[in-house]
């Protein structure tokens, strides 16, 4: 991206911000090596943890730490793929400008969830909160799918260095909370971790079911 576009998309952002734009928007180059893949993922960590999602999670949702403890609470991370900037960096890893952290909170007789989708790059956020009853929750699935973007990909170094775009076919993964009519769902990425954390959802709710 030319630099004048890059100034234009920078002016008016936060530091953190403008960052962001550069790793994605700038040309690497004998001129410029660009802001570099550790630089983007301490800027990430730094705007997350600067939130403070678990407190702003359970304030929203007017519970306390130990009044949802019936299971491990859960959080998850994961990119938002769509109306985002993608790169995929020297390391051949992933990277996006926007991801949204869902926390899980069950108590003994509810499920809590609270989810917050951000854009490194801009001030656009978006909040939600929902409170589900075990009986009416029809159950808790992933689903694993092959999707097709367009990211931006760096070759070579110094003065040889090249930035094309490149349609890449990635492996994404949601979680749905299932509920009649409708279903919430959480951008995540898998981890062994996660999976037992959800295994222990899964099996909470069929405790919660037999029991009634």
């Amino acid at each position: 991206m030319e630099a004048k576009e890059v100034k234009r998309l920078c002016k008016g952002r936060s530091e953190d911000q403008q960052q962001i734009i550069h790793y994605f928007c700038d040309e690497r180059g004998c001129l410029s090596k660009g802001v570099l893949d550790s630089e983007f993922d301490a800027n990430k960590t730094r705007q997350i943890e600067a939130l403070n999602l678990r407190k702003k999670a359970l304030g929203k949702l007017g519970v306390d730490e130990d009044q949802v403890n019936e299971v491990e609470p859960i959080m998850l991370e994961g990119p938002i793929y769509k109306n985002t900037y993608k790169r995929r960096g020297s390391d051949n890893i992933n990277r996006y400008s926007g991801y949204q952290i869902t926390y899980i909170f069950c108590s003994s007789d509810q499920v809590y969830v609270y989810q917050y989708t951000m854009n490194l790059d801009s001030d656009e956020k978006k909040e939600r909160s929902e409170e589900y009853f075990y009986k009416d929750i029809t159950n808790f699935t992933t689903v694993d799918d092959t999707e097709e973007y367009k990211f931006e990909i760096s070759q070579g170094s110094g003065c040889l260095a090249k930035t094309e775009e490149r349609n890449v076919k990635i492996e994404t993964s949601e979680f749905k909370i299932v509920v009649p009519g409708d279903a919430f769902l959480c951008s995540m990425i898998p981890s062994d971790d996660t999976e037992g954390k959800i295994q222990a959802l899964k099996a909470k709710l069929r405790e919660k079911k037999s029991s009634k």
